[in-house]
């Protein structure tokens, strides 16, 4: 059974699931129904730090948002499905049309439709506060909850362990190593 190490180092797809992952879960609805999400803008850093590491990003979410697509066009992120029942079904066509085996997909998620495709790619991550048997079927459990970096610390890990992060780190002034260290 490979280790966390192991697993990330093949990891060239990223996938997130949206509500309670890329948001705190939460859905607004204002007076005229019209539906309002929070999204975390580390997370949206993570997922450019991720894409200028050469990697792919992309969302499959059960539920249909405007907003969903308002912020992945932001984000650059072109890899989008709304509207999933079968999450696992959607990522064997994704990983058939990008022609990726399972080991270079992760997938970020927090409840029992992200269950299937956590157990079946290369590195299945929970969100700290996913459902009890998400955290069990996972590789990895992040240390923040959905909507409050999870993501961002996702892709750092990922990144980290590919020895790819101290790169992306140049461009903003530092080494990412402590000051006592240096």
């Amino acid at each position: 059974m490979p280790g966390l190490e192991q697993r990330c180092q093949r990891i060239e797809l990223l996938l997130s699931d949206v509500d309670g992952v890329l948001t705190n879960g939460g859905v607004v609805f204002d007076n005229q129904g019209i539906e309002s999400k929070r999204f975390h803008i580390r997370d949206g850093l993570g997922i450019k730090l991720w894409q200028r590491a050469g990697g792919k990003f992309g969302i499959i979410t059960g539920r249909a948002s405007h907003i969903v697509k308002l912020r992945a066009a932001e984000l650059g992120i072109e890899l989008i499905r709304q509207g999933i029942e079968d999450k696992w079904l959607t990522v064997r066509q994704l990983m058939s049309e990008l022609q990726l085996q399972p080991e270079q997909v992760a997938f970020i998620g927090d409840d029992l439709p992200d269950r299937p495709v956590m157990m079946n790619v290369g590195l299945g991550i929970a969100v700290a506060d996913a459902a009890e048997d998400v955290r069990q079927a996972a590789h990895h459990v992040t240390t923040l909850s959905g909507g409050y970096g999870a993501v961002r610390e996702a892709v750092e890990m990922i990144l980290r362990k590919q020895g790819r992060w101290q790169d992306l780190l140049q461009r903003y002034g530092g080494t990412g190593e402590s000051p006592s260290s240096q």
